[in-house]
């Protein structure tokens, strides 16, 4: 996918220094997205998903911060660019919508204000058309009464107009890609539908390309296309949406699939977890970092896996655990762990 991606991140690594010792957030991450799709990024809080998109966009640059590899962008490389072309790419060409919208916003500045000023940083336009502009935006992202909203500060709206207002400021530009970290964090879930089918509208009929920073799985399944699992700083699974869902290849994914309620099975006397705590980023585990959690490990995981497709039964599949395909399948079925092969469900 390379040759077409519009993305294309390779052995990208964020760690900062802290008085506690250097935390290394993100570990070699690979990854590649082309236009029109949808990447979701899944993992625990504190994986290295938010740090992964904030670096993308030189969010995460300070002096106690350290970033390596590529992540190349319709022919620039992100993390190499200089800060005055970093300024010319965000908000025009890749856009985010932030995890909190409310403090994402400044509280004193009306909506439409702060609209206008993301536009005229970059278009030479009048105040009268950025505001037009402005007022057309929430009215495409379903906020009624839009002339009124633009006119109100943040703490005026609901959660949900928030985050659609977040929305509208994100694709005032057209960008092509669309960085969208927990859009649907703290929204009830009727709010969520609204704001996953605004995005997906905007992915079908505009061609954008969205990565998804998200630790809920309904929302992966609704909307994804490809998924990349992260845990502690790396990706231990990659691969399409159907190939991760259906055939889930690491233990730990295995875990936070099994975590999601079902209603169409009986109700459990409690619901699945993963045993044990997250490692410290400051000094991770050798090898697998997920060994010390999982109950299938054997004298093969002190080694550190590779993101293998060798360890999948995909070249498009791949993640970070040593056990075989179809062992892997087998103790699945076993341990009871949901999953879905051939349209059959099995436990």
């Amino acid at each position: 996918m390379a040759g077409s991606a519009l993305l294309d991140v390779r052995d990208l690594s964020v760690s900062f220094a802290t008085e506690g010792g250097v935390v290394r957030a993100v570990d070699g991450v690979d990854f590649e997205l082309a236009p029109g799709e949808v990447l979701a990024i899944v993992g625990e809080s504190g994986c290295g998903k938010s740090a992964t998109a904030l670096t993308l966009l030189g969010l995460s640059r300070g002096p106690n911060a350290t970033i390596g590899g590529t992540a190349g962008f319709a022919g620039i490389d992100l993390l190499a660019a200089g800060e005055e072309e970093m300024r010319r790419i965000r908000g025009d060409r890749i856009a985010m919508v932030f995890q909190d919208p409310m403090t994402s916003f400044n509280p004193v500045h009306r909506i439409g204000r702060q609209l206008v000023e993301q536009i005229r940083a970059h278009r030479e336009v009048s105040a009268a058309e950025a505001r037009a502009r402005a007022v057309e935006l929430l009215d495409a992202v379903g906020i009624p009464d839009p002339e009124a909203r633009a006119a109100s500060y943040p703490h005026e709206l609901s959660g949900g107009m928030r985050q659609r207002a977040m929305i509208a400021m994100a694709l005032s530009l057209e960008p092509d890609l669309l960085i969208a970290d927990e859009p649907t964090t703290a929204l009830d879930v009727t709010i969520q539908a609204q704001i996953i089918e605004l995005l997906r509208e905007l992915n079908r009929e505009r061609g954008l390309a969205i990565l998804l920073i998200t630790h809920d799985i309904g929302v992966v399944a609704e909307i994804a296309d490809r998924v990349a699992v992260m845990y502690a700083g790396e990706i231990v699974e990659r691969g399409a949406i159907d190939e991760v869902f259906y055939d889930p290849q690491h233990p730990y994914t295995w875990g936070l699939l099994g975590s999601v309620t079902r209603i169409d099975r009986p109700r459990p006397p409690r619901l699945p977890q993963i045993a044990g705590a997250p490692p410290s980023l400051v000094d991770p585990p050798s090898g697998c970092r997920f060994r010390s959690r999982c109950p299938h490990a054997f004298e093969r995981c002190p080694r550190h896996p590779g993101l293998d497709p060798r360890l999948a039964e995909s070249v498009d599949h791949v993640d970070r655990c040593w056990l075989p395909p179809e062992e892997k399948r087998r103790r699945r079925q076993v341990g009871g762990i949901i999953a879905l092969e051939g349209g059959e469900e099995t436990r």
